[in-house]
């Protein structure tokens, strides 16, 4: 029998599904047939887009499954690992073979960032630098560190955040900055409703993560570095502990690194699930112990930020593409995307698609083949109506804007924002004034209530669309939230309360109508909205005498 290696993506959304139930049962079965010699079955991390289940992944055969219960998963040891014959080739009854199809990867996907998730154990060190892993941080120690970020800078790469500011500019500005520490922190908050790239990103390949962390630290002179991450990212944040403790151990991390002379500790700090941490300042905040409450800029991090010392903050996504263009230069780099935004993008698919999850692809891309293409469609066939892209500080679009092309100018050129990558998918089926109210809750709810245009402005607008959606709205509603919006994105103080006239002003001029339809009707046009009915007010006469 030929070695057989069993992958079983164990990322939170498959532990919820059973993930690590499926893999010790897999395990059982292999011990139970004394295969423990022929057969690893080992844990990966999130393997890309795939419907609800558990992917599996069976080398060196390249075949994937998806995994819904047990007998899924004796079917799968039976047939394929015991006999070599592929599940989905069996002629048996659908009843029988439901929940064990086999799929493929997306085929156009350009896997750069993700190269490592769901090709290896992240928790074994050794798999990593199987695949060339911390080659990079090597090749780095022996150039200058004036030479690094020159080859960031010629790269094109920039933030993958949300806001895209240049890498190697950032870095160059903590570099010259004269100080007796600096700092290093990567930005893993990961607030953005229907954002979760950063999640798998870690949870699939912590030490891309970690060695880019250390690149940066030696490019600009920091020796410290701190991991701030939202403590309900549970598995994140032990697998991120155990590949810590890994670099350690194999002398990635510490003192004398690869007997460079450099020393770089990393640390990981637990933040609280507040929305605003993830701007950068008040990260920076949260990690000193305070609030996390943005600061006054200038200064920037760059040169006044953690303790006053300068402070690199970078994303998850930034930093694991720092690796990668070491190791193959600045003009392999920039064959991907385009000439303003080089590189590729990790994309969040959610809401009414078919194939829900991550994608990797070059800068560019359009809405609509994310959407049809790495997406497979709408969900039950049904008709596309509204698209956010960005996440909820994002734009809202309808079908006419499905073919712009996605990068760092879209939002300028088309109206477009391409934010952390959230393609957020709503059918017919949903109305645009839920929507924008489920929206500006968040907003309204998350804001830290440190200045009055979006601590006050969120709570009109709020007020206003709860009105308009139970058939109470008024004619001039709709010229009341654009300047309430328009105000709180020239008067506030950061970028929370700046960006609520991106989202809000996006679906109230393209879906301007549906929200008229509201006033003055007797129901909602879609059916989504409950209106209070209208009670018929007794008509008081006065008697004549």
């Amino acid at each position: 029998m030929k070695p057989i290696t069993v992958l079983v993506s164990v990322d939170s959304n498959s532990v919820l599904m059973g993930a690590r139930h499926f893999l010790n049962y897999f395990r059982d079965l292999v011990k139970e047939h004394n295969l423990e010699d022929t057969v690893d079955v080992l844990e990966t991390g999130s393997m890309g887009i795939y419907p609800e289940g558990v992917i599996v992944s069976v080398l060196p055969d390249g075949v994937f499954y998806v995994v819904r219960n047990e007998l899924d998963v004796k079917r799968i040891f039976e047939e394929h690992i015991l006999k070599g014959r592929r599940v989905f080739d069996l002629e048996v009854p659908e009843s029988q073979i439901k929940g064990t199809v086999e799929v493929e990867k997306v085929a156009e996907e350009t896997r750069i960032v993700l190269k490592n998730v769901g090709e290896i154990d992240p928790t074994r060190i050794e798999e990593y630098i199987a695949r060339d892993g911390y080659f990079a941080l090597a090749k780095a120690l022996q150039m200058e560190p004036g030479e690094v970020i020159e080859e960031i800078k010629r790269s094109g790469l920039r933030g993958r955040g949300g806001a895209g500011f240049p890498t190697g500019l950032k870095w160059e500005f903590t570099y010259k900055a004269s100080a007796d520490q600096k700092y290093v922190l990567c930005n893993a908050d990961e607030g953005e409703p229907g954002t979760f790239k950063d999640r798998l990103i870690m949870e699939g390949d912590p030490h891309s993560l970690i060695e880019g962390m250390i690149i940066a630290g030696y490019a600009v002179g920091a020796t410290k570095g701190y991991i701030y991450i939202r403590g309900e990212y549970h598995s994140s944040i032990e697998i991120l502990k155990k590949a810590i403790e890994q670099a350690y151990e194999y002398g990635f991390l510490g003192e004398n690194i690869l007997g460079s002379g450099f020393n770089f500790d990393l640390k990981i700090r637990l933040g609280a699930g507040a929305y605003v941490a993830g701007e950068e300042t008040a990260l920076i905040e949260s990690i000193e112990g305070k609030p996390a409450r943005p600061r006054l800029k200038p200064p920037y991090p760059p040169t006044f930020g953690l303790f006053g010392k300068p402070t690199v903050v970078n994303n998850v996504e930034t930093f694991v593409n720092v690796p990668r263009i070491i190791m193959n230069g600045a003009e392999w780099f920039k064959k991907f995307g385009t000439d303003s935004s080089p590189g590729t993008k990790v994309f969040s698919l959610v809401g009414n698609v078919v194939r829900k999850g991550i994608v990797e692809v070059p800068m560019g891309v359009t809405v609509r083949d994310l959407i049809f293409k790495f997406g497979g469609g709408v969900e039950g066939g049904r008709k596309l109506k509204v698209v956010q892209t960005g996440g909820s500080a994002g734009t809202f679009i309808g079908p006419d804007k499905l073919d712009v092309p996605l990068d760092f100018d879209s939002y300028a050129k088309y109206g477009v924002s391409l934010g952390s990558g959230v393609i957020l998918v709503a059918d017919e089926t949903h109305c645009a004034v839920d929507l924008a109210l489920a929206v500006m809750r968040f907003f309204e709810h998350e804001s830290c209530g440190k200045c009055t245009p979006c601590r006050e402005g969120t709570r009109m607008i709020v007020n206003i669309l709860e009105r308009i959606s139970r058939g109470e709205g008024k004619k001039e509603d709709l010229d009341t939230l654009r300047e309430i919006a328009r105000n709180a994105g020239e008067t506030s103080f950061c970028g929370l309360g700046q960006s609520i006239p991106v989202p809000l002003l996006s679906i109230v001029d393209n879906f301007e109508e549906e929200f008229r339809a509201h006033i003055g009707a007797n129901k909602c046009p879609v059916g989504v909205c409950e209106f209070i009915k209208k009670k018929e007010k007794k008509k008081i006469g006065v008697r004549k005498p």
